[in-house]
């Protein structure tokens, strides 16, 4: 038997953390507040330590009991990700997708029902990260798409989703026709993505250009980044791939374009377990996001 105590146990208790409330918890569960707290103390006896700070109207966890919610809504995340996925059409698959937070708002959504009509028969299940994910430990994970970052390893297959464009680009508000593109970047606000390795730095430096290093914004997320630009703040770095639909409108705009030098880089990757190839799903999946990509594999 596995060494661990009762799940009716931590299922109060999961309850009870994340509503902060034993009061609450017994609505959600159907029990008496009386029922969750001697389920709770029954826990705490299990651990030997106390899982809550007792308050008047509401309870607290503990560091031990954060710890634990932690990790109890991961696992009560893939219970009923597995329950739903039972209870599908005979023919049905699920299409477990976990990927870097701009790629998948900016690029894969907008593509993702094209590939949903033409396989009815798979659902995908998408989550998303910054951190890389290990994909022999999460076994619950089909299809992996990183940022800047390779799966490497045996039993690991991963592929390039080709090269990307990366330009200077802002609202076409920003735009003087009377002043050149250099001295417009050496005014504009430069807008930078914390997690992405190509720098204003290094793209001043390649175009040997003076960098005005007094007025910055920065952000954690590529998308977050070109909705700044959208907004008039000032120039992002980016990926083409990331600002497609923005430039497609008009709402964004290519800095000096045939002015500064080009920047390409494979920024994305695609990884999968080797053994898992032969899967229909997967491979569905793979042959249209590398044909949407315009990538042979």
């Amino acid at each position: 038997m596995r060494k661990m105590p009762n799940y009716v146990l931590l299922r109060a208790f999961e309850a009870a953390a994340r509503l902060e409330s034993f009061t609450l918890a017994a609505k959600e569960l159907h029990l008496t507040q009386s029922a969750i707290s001697h389920q709770i103390k029954e826990l705490e006896d299990y651990f030997g330590k106390p899982l809550f700070f007792r308050k008047n109207r509401k309870v607290e966890p503990t560091l031990e009991g954060r710890r634990l919610l932690d990790s109890l809504s991961r696992i009560f995340d893939v219970i009923e990700a597995a329950c739903t996925e039972v209870t599908l059409a005979p023919n049905s698959q699920v299409l477990a997708l976990h990927c870097s937070p701009s790629f998948a708002a900016k690029w894969l959504s907008p593509r993702l029902p094209e590939f949903i009509k033409a396989n009815p028969d798979i659902t995908i299940r998408m989550t998303s990260g910054a951190e890389p994910i290990d994909l022999l430990r999460n076994q619950e994970i089909d299809v992996a798409i990183s940022y800047q970052f390779t799966h490497t390893g045996p039993g690991i297959t991963s592929v390039s989703l080709g090269e990307e464009k990366i330009i200077p680009m802002c609202s076409p508000e920003l735009i003087d026709p009377t002043v050149s593109a250099e001295e417009l970047m050496s005014k504009l606000t430069l807008i930078e993505s914390s997690l992405n390795h190509h720098t204003w730095e290094r793209w001043f430096e390649i175009n040997h250009l003076h960098n005005p290093s007094s007025r910055k914004m920065s952000f954690d997320r590529a998308a977050l980044s070109i909705s700044a630009a959208v907004d008039g703040i000032g120039a992002v770095l980016e990926s083409v791939r990331f600002a497609e639909r923005e430039l497609s409108r008009g709402e964004l705009v290519e800095i000096g374009q045939q002015i500064f030098l080009p920047t390409t880089d494979r920024t994305h990757f695609l990884s999968y377990r080797s053994n898992t190839k032969n899967s229909q799903k997967i491979k569905l999946f793979n042959e249209w996001i590398f044909s949407k990509a315009g990538v042979t594999p």
